[in-house]
C-alpha cells in the first residue's frame, strides 16, 4: 500500500478503530457491572462458600456455563430480536456490542470467582472472627484483596473481546473485523488485510502493557 492509498485509507481505518473501542468499552463495562456481582454470587455460594448453596451455585453455573460454550456467532443470531428491541438495529457496532456483552458478562463473572478464591481464607476468617456482615466482607475484604487478580481479569477480558469484536464485523458490526472483511477480503486487498491485522496486534499489545503496568502498581505484596 502505497502512502497515497494509505492516506485514503486512513480515515475508514479510524472510523473503524473508534467502533471497536466502543463495542469493546460497552461490553467491558457491562461486563464489570453486571459480571462483578454474579461471580460473587457463584463465591458465596460454593462448597465451602459464606452462604453455601447447591442448588443456586449449580443453577447459576449452568446458566453461566451455557452462554459461555455458544460459538459467538450463533449468539449474535439468537440474540438479534433482543438486539433489535435494545437498539433498534441488527446491524452496526452499538448492536453488535449488545452480543458481546452477553457474551462477556458470564466470562467475566468465572474470572471474579476464581480471583476471589485466591484470597486466602485466613483473612475471611479473621473478618468473621470480628463481627462483619457478608457485605462488608465481600466489599471491605474479598474485593480489596482480590484486586489485583480482578484487573487481570479484566486485561484478559477486554483483550479476548477485541478478538471477538472482530468477529462481530465479519456479520454487520462494524469496527477492524468489518474493515478487512470489506475493504481486504472482498476486494482481494492482502495489504488492507495485513494492516488491519498489525493494528489489532498494536491494541492488544498496548492493552497488555498498560494492563500488567496497572495490576503491578495496585499489587502490594
Amino acid at each position: 500500500m502505497s502512502w497515497t492509498e494509505f492516506q485514503g485509507f486512513l480515515p475508514d481505518l479510524l472510523l473503524a478503530l473508534g467502533q471497536t473501542f466502543e463495542m469493546v468499552a460497552i461490553c467491558i463495562s457491562a461486563a464489570v457491572l453486571l459480571g462483578t456481582p454474579l461471580g460473587v454470587l457463584l463465591y458465596l455460594t460454593a462448597g465451602g462458600g459464606l452462604h453455601e448453596n447447591r442448588l443456586v451455585y449449580q443453577v447459576t453455573g449452568y446458566l453461566v456455563n451455557m452462554v459461555r460454550s455458544f460459538p459467538f456467532i450463533i449468539l449474535m443470531v439468537a440474540l438479534i430480536p433482543l438486539t433489535r428491541v435494545l437498539t433498534g438495529t441488527s446491524i452496526g457496532p452499538r448492536a453488535a456490542a449488545v452480543s458481546l456483552s452477553v457474551a462477556a458478562i458470564p466470562f467475566f463473572a468465572r474470572l471474579v470467582e476464581q480471583s476471589l478464591r485466591e484470597v486466602p481464607r485466613g483473612v475471611i476468617e479473621m473478618a468473621l472472627a470480628s463481627g462483619a456482615t457478608t457485605r462488608q466482607i465481600v466489599t471491605k475484604v474479598l474485593l480489596s484483596e482480590a484486586r489485583p487478580a480482578l484487573l487481570s481479569s479484566i486485561v484478559i477480558t477486554t483483550i479476548s473481546f477485541l478478538s471477538y469484536s472482530a468477529v462481530a464485523g465479519a456479520i454487520g458490526g462494524g469496527g477492524i473485523g468489518d474493515l478487512a472483511i470489506r475493504f481486504g477480503y472482498y476486494r482481494f486487498r492482502t495489504d488492507v488485510m495485513v494492516t488491519c491485522v498489525v493494528v489489532m496486534v498494536i491494541i492488544v499489545q498496548v492493552t497488555q502493557w498498560m494492563g500488567n503496568a496497572l495490576v503491578r502498581r495496585v499489587d502490594k505484596r
